[in-house]
């Protein structure tokens, strides 16, 4: 009873701004917003109501309570307020000192919301309302030494996304010397080419000093290998991590070597510990949007909608379950709809490297190139490591007879990733264009199979050249080999093609049927099923062999969308800028 009686007694005394401050710490946002919103408007129409420090107080609860609501502007222009009151209380603290001495002033002092915190907030504010040039300053415009590490690692992803490399790197490091296990600070430094041994040497003190913590420079080793391209390096470094008994199952360990084996062009693999992590964490996002691209991709759309449907049950505040429905209407050959999903995740997530892609094809494939080479290049400014950006980049030169451009393009690739069956094949695939150099697109693509026999664009592409030469007897056997050991619709497909080509149209069916199999909407294997069934005779038969019947299991479709569907999603498009 006493202490009920005291508790009753100090809430007595307490002001009106105490109370609301004991609701704003509560988390009471809604009778915040209500009450501040009530004693603002008493203190402008009685300023003498209210000291300068009270208003100023009254600004940042109201502030922070409309911030809760998602009113960013409104937010913002209630942090503006709040710091113009904050210079009245300097101004008239300098003017009048308190006569009390300093104790009063610096009890106070201690109860007012920090004014850098407020300047974070307005920050925040502009970040989500994509003024980035705007929270630059803002937060430029805190001291050095009085920037905390929350405010350094977002000065440094703006930085980063701004273009300015040296500016982001210095704040990075200083997130760093403050926080030396701000792993995503690393990454970030790693991905602007700061040298890994360079990384390392800042946290090495803490790895040094902390018990258990041996394996985080292998873990800065991995990632430097992805930043720096060699993702075979990449991938025995993380497998070496991941068999630790310490580290075994982790989700985001296995995300990450899920998508390195992806920038490796190992589908197969790729899959397979994207499901992997997916069964440890039934509610994972981060990476599905490569998943759900992959299992598109190879024809298992009707997995695909059902994933997306799941990722949007757990967040629709995320790109990646948009950018999962965006590659099921693509594959679905729906671009207008593909288009308008990769706007809205590109608008959830402006630095979704996948959500660009999406966005990308969607638009070459509605023959709006020039708009799609702007995405491919975001892509690539964002993954400058990533293979699947270049491609769709030169796919866009090819299509509008940039042969000039895509080869210059096509040999920097070589040249700054090395000669590995990728980049080879990425070559490859740009002197097949021009008939001067189908003798080095052939040296190429043999120099891929050689590296790995297995790579089914360089076999796609070297089916591709030989059927050009009509040595299909060579094409049967390469095609033979890689099934082998792998199935993918595309090569039953090519092998079903090559095999009408010689007559064999029993064998030609059934690699039809096979494919159809794999990806029961490949148009380009019912077709040639339906081209069979019609012939009259065996011998009448004959093929088309050309290169758009010879595209890789990567590539995208027909370049015609649907009229009617791009008119039901031309309003969306609009709404979503994307005009």
């Amino acid at each position: 009873i006493t202490i009920f009686i005291d508790l009753k007694a100090n809430r007595l005394k307490m002001n009106v701004i105490d109370h609301v401050r004991e609701m704003a710490a509560a988390g009471l946002h809604s009778n915040v917003r209500i009450i501040s919103s009530l004693l603002l408007t008493m203190s402008t129409n009685n300023p003498e109501l209210f000291s300068p420090s009270q208003k100023y107080q009254l600004l940042v609860y109201h502030a922070d309570a409309v911030f809760h609501d998602k009113e960013y502007r409104n937010a913002a222009c209630k942090y503006n307020m709040a710091l113009q009151q904050k210079k009245v209380i300097s101004k008239t603290s300098k003017v009048r000192p308190s006569s009390t001495g300093g104790t009063a002033s610096a009890v106070q002092a201690q109860n007012l919301p920090s004014e850098i915190e407020v300047k974070y907030k307005i920050a925040e504010c502009y970040t989500i309302l994509k003024l980035d040039k705007d929270a630059i300053a803002v937060l430029e415009g805190i001291p050095s030494r009085q920037r905390t590490p929350k405010i350094n690692m977002m000065l440094a992803n703006l930085y980063r996304k701004a273009g300015q490399e040296r500016s982001a790197v210095t704040s990075y490091k200083e997130v760093l010397r403050q926080c030396p296990l701000a792993l995503d600070a690393i990454i970030g430094l790693l991905s602007l080419s700061v040298k890994g041994a360079e990384v390392a040497s800042i946290t090495m003190d803490v790895i040094q000093s902390i018990p258990n913590l041996d394996w985080l420079s292998v873990w800065i080793k991995a990632h430097a290998f992805i930043h720096g391209g060699d993702n075979q390096r990449a991938i025995n470094t993380i497998c070496s991590l991941e068999k630790k008994s310490l580290l075994r199952d982790n989700v985001d360990l296995l995300v990450t070597l899920a998508d390195v084996y992806f920038r490796a062009g190992d589908t197969k693999n790729s899959i397979l510990k994207f499901e992997q992590a997916q069964m440890l964490d039934p509610y994972l996002i981060k990476g599905m949007d490569v998943y759900g691209y992959l299992m598109a991709r190879e024809g298992h759309l009707e997995d695909v909608e059902v994933l997306g449907g799941r990722l949007f049950n757990i967040s629709d505040q995320h790109a990646e379950p948009w950018v999962i429905s965006g590659c099921h209407s693509f594959y679905s050959k729906r671009y207008s709809r593909a288009l308008y999903l990769g706007a809205k995740a590109i608008q959830l997530n402006s630095n979704s490297v996948q959500a660009l892609l999406l966005k990308g094809v969607a638009l070459r494939n509605m023959g709006r190139v020039q708009e799609a080479i702007i995405h491919f290049r975001e892509a690539m400014r964002l993954a400058p490591c990533r293979l699947d950006c270049y491609e769709g980049l030169i796919d866009c030169y090819l299509a509008s007879n940039g042969i000039r451009e895509a080869m210059g393009m096509a040999n920097n690739i070589y040249k700054t990733l090395g000669a590995n069956a990728q980049t080879l094949t990425i070559l490859a695939t740009v002197c097949l264009e021009d008939p001067m150099t189908q003798e080095k697109a052939k040296t190429l693509l043999d120099k891929a199979l050689a590296q790995r026999p297995d790579y089914i664009k360089a076999v796609v592409k070297k089916a591709e050249l030989l059927s050009r030469e009509q040595k299909y007897e060579e094409g049967i056997a390469l095609l033979r080999n890689t099934l082998a050991n792998q199935s993918d619709c595309v090569l039953h497909r090519m092998l079903g093609d090559f095999l009408v080509a010689v007559n064999d149209y029993q064998e030609a069916m059934d690699q039809y049927s096979i494919a159809l199999s794999l990806d029961p909407n490949d148009q380009k294997s019912l077709e040639g099923m339906q081209k069979m069934e019609k012939e009259e005779s065996p011998t009448d038969a004959t093929v088309e062999l050309d290169g758009d019947d010879m595209e890789g299991s990567g590539e995208e479709g027909d370049l015609e969308g649907s009229d009617s569907e791009a008119a039901q999603w031309a309003d969306q498009e609009q709404w979503f800028g994307m005009q």
